[in-house]
């Protein structure tokens, strides 16, 4: 028989060792001791103020597209440190989460024209950033088009998850359909959960993350019904679970990334506050826990997040919900 005092003192050894190895994960989390520097270009160059826009890396530079207005794509030389302007879309693009193929930037499920009813756009459209130069892809198919979707690539597939067909007004999706780029072919997959507008996703070990995001209805107010679920997407056996873990902050017209086994979520608008949100936060798909970082110091959102080695970076986005103020910095996280 043990007896009450060898009890207790188990008891408190067992504590210690769960708050050690607690700890101990936390030290060994790179993204833990992050901290958030802004970037001031060598030539005091900058990029063109937008917001809703995308902020993706090709090859050793950075591309920041579209956004409200015709704005010209901004290329970042992160070796120079200097911004360069290059070619104006063809068509006003806004709404959208790019995807790199074959060295080129893919832009599906995206909106253009003015808020409230803006439209889904009708075709893919392609930037080739060694020749800065767009062209115009297949078209979308007419039923499935709609605009703040979040699309993903996996080898020769490009996803497209949930979105809303009708501007910021309603009409929103649960839908989930892939592009075969070679065969140039559409093809519908097994219905997400529940729809969703306004968020990005990501692909970690043959699954697709839908996280964040809301059903946008501006009647009502288009920052509300914002959401904690996250769905995920099985590509293998073509059907979706819901992740136990919610996330911690809900919030819309936010960008993720992936590390690892990570999948880090990052920035976005809400009912809940005037401004945009600066949080940082990371699931870990092995242990399914979320984890909340260090805030960036100017909040955003409608921009884009890039991982390239050690860091984190974005740019420019809106510092409050709605849009704007308009913002035309840089920023980078340091892990």
């Amino acid at each position: 028989m043990i007896s009450m005092k060898y009890k207790h003192l188990f008891s408190i050894c067992c504590i210690l060792i769960i708050f050690s190895c607690t700890t101990l994960k936390i030290e060994n989390d790179p993204l833990s001791h992050g901290r958030w520097t802004q970037v001031k270009t060598a030539d005091g160059s900058a990029p063109s103020a937008r917001h809703e826009a995308a902020f993706v890396a090709v090859g050793d530079r950075y591309y920041l597209i579209g956004g409200r207005g015709m704005k010209p794509v901004n290329v970042y030389n992160p070796k120079t440190n200097q911004w360069k302007t290059g070619s104006i879309p063809p068509i006003e693009m806004h709404h959208f989460q790019p995807v790199i193929y074959r060295n080129e930037i893919y832009i599906l499920g995206a909106m253009t024209g003015p808020y409230p009813g803006e439209i889904p756009i009708a075709n893919i459209y392609i930037y080739n950033p060694i020749m800065d130069e767009w062209r115009m892809g297949d078209a979308i198919p007419e039923e499935r088009r709609r605009g703040g979707a979040g699309i993903s690539v996996h080898g020769d597939h490009i996803y497209m998850v949930c979105g809303i067909r009708d501007g910021h007004r309603g009409d929103h999706k649960n839908w989930l359909d892939v592009y075969h780029v070679p065969s140039r072919t559409w093809k519908k997959l097994a219905d997400a959960p529940r729809p969703r507008d306004h968020f990005q996703t990501a692909i970690i070990n043959e699954k697709i993350y839908a996280v964040a995001g809301r059903t946008t209805i501006s009647s009502d107010n288009p920052f509300k019904n914002t959401m904690r679920e996250m769905d995920i997407y099985d590509i293998a056996s073509d059907s979706w679970t819901t992740a136990a873990a919610q996330l911690p902050t809900p919030r819309a017209g936010n960008a993720v990334t992936v590390i690892g086994n990570d999948l880090v979520v990052f920035g976005g608008e809400s009912f809940y506050q005037q401004s945009a949100h600066p949080e940082l936060e990371h699931y870990d798909t092995v242990t399914g826990e979320w984890r909340t970082l260090t805030e960036i110091p100017v909040g955003r959102h409608g921009t884009g997040l890039i991982k390239d080695g050690q860091q984190l970076i974005t740019a420019s986005g809106s510092g409050d919900r709605g849009g704007g103020p308009e913002l035309d910095d840089l920023w980078v996280f340091e892990f």
